[in-house]
């Protein structure tokens, strides 16, 4: 038989040679003319020269036949936990490789087969899973960077949590549409301790100053995120902020405020327990009692909740009226100064505090317009 003849002729062949051979067998394997019992005397030889010592036999033969749907799976394998220059070959290209080849392959293998794994045409998402969860930075990185790969929103939660403090992680993970929005202020957040820690930005804004300054920063980015999203996903951003505890009375005060008030009502949804359509009654129609029972439901002070229901009597004359020269700060604001007690005086430094912060922003804008105007 012709398979006895080219293992005979294996066993004293030059490496080149077998090399040569080895090639030539998997293109023929590959080749759909050739018959059954060929193909079947190809696979066995095949498996044979999986034992050849010299790389560059198995190399030619992964080369040959990686591209093949339909090539055996004792070939395949094996190759593909094989020396990486040979591996590669077969884990970047061959189709023959499920799911579960991978996701084997990508929890017991180096930090390289993960990365050839990632580099895949496409890859599914339960492949990106296992990687994501084991792989290092770069893996994650190249799974991002790859247009073929499904990630599914668990797992980018999942990168969020594991490699978040990366900058060109948090880029990547930015550029995408279909990022969570919890996920999406996870990252905010990691900016803003990124920022608090940064040497430089400590030496210009003064340590003392400087958890002040990134929490200001991403309770704004917060209120900016969400005016974006729609109602399911509002809801799942306030469930992510009740959890970490970030549903503090200046973020809500901040949202109510600005006039962010689809976020503000699912915040009170969440909060006291009672429906949407009776709070979005209350917020747009009710009596300051009201208002302020609402408030206290959903776990504010009285003190609070009573600033709490003049804001809300505020946003509604700017809503019915239009907005005067005085925002609905400054003018909260004013009206807290009135206040006494050593409650009040703690309320009147965080509504001055968001009055100040609005000026500020208000200035830089029109300096910006300015300077655009000037140009």
């Amino acid at each position: 038989m012709i398979i006895n003849a080219f293992l005979r002729w294996v066993e004293t062949a030059k490496a080149g040679d077998r090399a040569r051979a080895a090639g030539a067998l998997a293109r023929a394997y590959a080749n759909a003319s050739i018959g059954i019992d060929e193909r079947h005397a190809a696979e066995m030889a095949m498996i044979f020269l999986l034992d050849d010592p010299a790389p560059k036999v198995r190399l030619a033969m992964a080369e040959g036949i990686a591209d093949h749907p339909d090539a055996p799976r004792a070939v395949i394998v094996p190759l593909s936990e094989d020396q990486p220059e040979i591996a590669a070959q077969v884990i970047l290209r061959s189709p023959v490789l499920t799911d579960a080849d991978l996701v084997d392959l990508a929890a017991r293998a180096s930090a390289l087969t993960r990365a050839l794994i990632a580099h895949r045409p496409s890859v599914s998402r339960a492949v990106c899973a296992a990687v994501i969860e084991v792989g290092n930075v770069f893996d994650v990185r190249t799974l991002l960077e790859n247009d073929g790969a499904c990630i599914g929103a668990r797992s980018l939660k999942r990168i969020c949590e594991r490699h978040g403090d990366d900058a060109e992680i948090r880029a990547l993970l930015f550029d995408r549409d279909d990022l969570p929005c919890d996920a999406r202020h996870a990252l905010v957040e990691k900016v803003g301790a990124a920022l608090a820690g940064d040497a430089l930005v400590q030496a210009m804004v003064g340590s003392g100053r400087i958890e002040r300054v990134a929490r200001e920063a991403c309770d704004v980015a917060t209120i900016t995120l969400a005016a974006e999203l729609e109602t399911g996903e509002m809801d799942q951003l306030v469930e992510h902020l009740r959890i970490g505890g970030r549903l503090t009375p200046v973020l809500l005060m901040q949202a109510l405020c600005a006039g962010r008030i689809a976020f503000f009502a699912a915040t009170m949804v969440n909060l006291s327990g009672q429906s949407e359509r009776r709070v979005r009654s209350i917020l747009a129609d009710g009596r300051r009692q009201a208002i302020g029972a609402l408030f206290e439901t959903a776990g504010l002070g009285r003190d609070i909740s009573a600033l709490f229901a003049e804001a809300v009597l505020l946003w509604r004359n700017d809503a019915r009226d239009g907005a005067g020269r005085m925002t609905v700060t400054a003018r909260l604001a004013m009206r807290t100064r009135e206040a006494r007690g050593a409650a009040s005086a703690a309320l009147l430094e965080m509504i001055e505090g968001l009055a100040l912060a609005e000026q500020r922003q208000s200035a830089r804008s029109f300096a910006l317009l300015a300077a655009q105007d000037a140009a």
